[in-house]
């Protein structure tokens, strides 16, 4: 059975060069980086697809490694994004059978993000947008970013909320006091990364955005990035809140969620409870989640669901949802 993976990170030598020159950078992430996530982030060629035959993964979809170019200023940001998603279109005209592409955005500059996401889809076959959360102090509800959200819905293209460490002052309230690294940790993969992803979700919906544009599809990792799992209370939202179709149907219409490598069934089988086993995908996390033996495939494998079902996670949904996209090409 084809897997179609759609969290699977990349990173180049220019974004690094980008992200030391800043002022903010990667507030402490690219210390994940390093060492042989490094060289695996690097290579967009035979070693990488060495390591996607041995996890049984057939195709990547690939996107920049957070925070992207999300804390750069507009200057930076906006002639990168545009070499970053040239650079990839190189990659996946090499080997069309084995990757595909999000698009890496200038979001310093909303309008010209709108621009880049038109151009990436329908000049090089993209299939939607990769955001790292916030941009700098601005959310993704803010009126700013209505532009972008605009373009994927006429395009007929999601974007990907991935997490983005949280604020300083967040880190410096909830996840400080401890030491750098447990501090670090904490306010990323152990737990502040989920938050941060899930609650920009939640902040697009109060704030109407999905009103607005009611046939935008957003996804979220780590099956649905904690919010997922407090439907129960989130539902009551829309009691206080006016919006044209309550928190749950959003999730419903609007949202697709993967599990970026965390192969655990009770998560799944919760997901599948929320959103419907039309609207899960398939992501392993290239490279921070690999491990030898072939662990994708083997979940995939090992749910006790139908092959219809498991067709749907491993390839069908996935194309389903970006073939209207393809069509208008």
């Amino acid at each position: 059975m084809k897997i179609i993976a759609i969290e699977e990170h990349f990173l180049t030598a220019e974004i690094r060069a980008a992200w030391a020159a800043s002022a903010i950078g990667t507030e402490g992430t690219s210390a994940f980086d390093r060492g042989e996530v490094e060289a695996r982030l690097d290579d967009l060629g035979e070693g990488r697809i060495v390591l996607m035959d041995e996890s049984g993964v057939d195709v990547q979809v690939l996107s920049v490694t957070t925070p992207a170019l999300h804390n750069l200023d507009v200057e930076v940001s906006v002639p990168l994004a545009r070499h970053t998603n040239d650079l990839l279109a190189a990659a996946i005209a090499k080997y069309p059978d084995r990757f595909q592409g999000f698009a890496t955005l200038p979001t310093a500059a909303p309008d010209e993000a709108a621009l880049e996401l038109e151009r990436a889809v329908q000049e090089l076959g993209f299939h939607g947008a990769m955001l790292c959360g916030r941009t700098r102090d601005r959310n993704l509800d803010h009126p700013d970013f209505l532009p972008m959200f605009g373009m994927a819905e006429k395009l007929g293209v999601p974007m990907y909320i991935h997490p983005q460490i949280p604020q300083q002052t967040v880190r410096n309230t909830l996840y400080g006091g401890f030491n750098d690294m447990t501090d670090i940790a904490f306010a990323t993969f152990g737990l502040g990364w989920h938050y941060e992803a899930g609650i920009q979700f939640v902040r697009m919906i109060l704030a109407g955005i999905f009103d607005k544009h009611p046939q935008l599809q957003m996804i979220l990792g780590h099956w649905g990035e904690v919010v997922l799992f407090y439907t129960e209370r989130l539902k009551n939202l829309s009691r206080v809140q006016t919006l044209q179709r309550p928190v749950l149907d959003v999730m419903r219409e609007n949202l697709y969620v993967t599990p970026s490598g965390m192969w655990n069934e009770l998560y799944f089988r919760h997901a599948v409870d929320v959103v419907g086993i039309d609207r899960v995908l398939f992501s392993a996390d290239y490279p921070y989640q690999y491990r030898p033996g072939g662990a994708p495939r083997q979940f995939l494998e090992q749910l006790s669901i139908s092959t219809e079902d498991k067709a749907k996670i491993a390839y069908g949904n996935w194309e389903r949802l970006t073939s209207s996209h393809a069509r208008a090409r």
